[in-house]
């Protein structure tokens, strides 16, 4: 498995939308796991890296924008 170079303060785009309908997440943490901030409706969730690395569209910086 190819490992994705993704940075705290990086912005998600999500292949699936959360609950709440919104698809971009900001990263907070990372590791083994990652803690990512829903956009949409603030909610944070833990995940496992393998798990997030697999959903992700998209990865946007802040350096790009």
């Amino acid at each position: 498995m190819m490992c994705v170079d993704v940075r705290v303060g990086d912005l998600l785009e999500m292949k699936k939308p959360h609950p709440c309908g919104a698809k971009q997440f900001d990263v907070l943490r990372v590791g083994m796991d990652f803690k990512i901030k829903c956009r949409g409706c603030g909610h944070e969730v833990m995940a496992p890296r393998g798990k997030i690395e697999k959903n992700i569209k998209k990865i946007i910086r802040e350096d790009e924008q």
